[in-house]
């Protein structure tokens, strides 16, 4: 769905800029939606992802640090690690209504549009390790038998 597409940008940058400048407040995130056009579709996926993610962030981080081996959360890009905590938030919170697929799907995406060169193979693995401990991973049914 587009607007959750576009809800989940307006997330990055909306926690880009909370990590930058450490401010969240409601004032900020009007700021933000004047500023980059926020769809208005868009803003009330993107304020829940934003809430969600601050209210969890010490969980967040920690699967993020068990997943992410050999790399600490300080050495990640701010962006990666942005668009990795939007995608865990999912996987915990949202997964009745987003799958596993396309959390992890979507998380790629923005990590091909907006990181680095080695971004999307690197939030694909540590994603991959965090679905996989919290038991989400999508199991792909066989095709249904032909009937005789």
């Amino acid at each position: 769905m587009a607007s959750r597409r576009e809800g989940r940008e307006v997330a990055l940058q909306a926690l880009y800029r909370t990590e930058l400048t450490g401010d969240a407040s409601p004032e900020a995130m009007e700021l933000l939606w004047r500023h980059f056009e926020a769809p208005i579709g868009a803003r009330g996926f993107a304020l829940e992802i934003v809430h969600g993610v601050l209210a969890d962030r010490e969980r967040i981080d920690q699967l993020l640090a068990e997943a992410a081996e050999n790399w600490s959360l300080g050495r990640l890009s701010r962006v990666d690690l942005t668009i990795l905590r939007i995608a865990v938030y999912e996987l915990l919170h949202q997964s009745e209504r987003v799958p596993t697929s396309v959390a992890l799907d979507e998380a790629i995406e923005m990590a091909r549009r907006y990181g680095g060169e080695e971004s999307s193979p690197f939030v694909n693995g540590v994603l991959d390790q965090v679905a996989g401990k919290l038991g989400v991973r999508e199991r792909r049914e066989a095709p249904p038998a032909a009937k005789e």
